[in-house]
């Protein structure tokens, strides 16, 4: 399978967090000083390595609020 990347110019497309994702990743991005559309003028180099960290964070973040939405869903039961 081939790995599908992300970035400035080939946008995330996927499941039903998708949009929740590009936020997330646009708010790192946000908290560095960048928008998405500033990756395109960085070095390569440095738009991936601004691209994997973001993506790290989003994927950190929905890990939480799917952690929170379960606990929440077990107490109300």
């Amino acid at each position: 399978m081939a790995e599908v990347k992300a970035g400035p110019n080939r946008p995330l497309v996927g499941g039903p967090q998708s949009g929740l994702e590009r936020k997330l990743i646009a708010e790192y991005l946000l908290s560095e000083g960048y928008l998405m559309s500033d990756l395109r003028d960085l070095p390569e180099q440095k738009a991936q390595s601004l691209m994997k960290k973001a993506c790290i964070y989003a994927a950190l973040k929905l890990a939480e609020i799917e952690s929170r939405a379960r606990l929440r869903r077990g107490i109300e039961r």
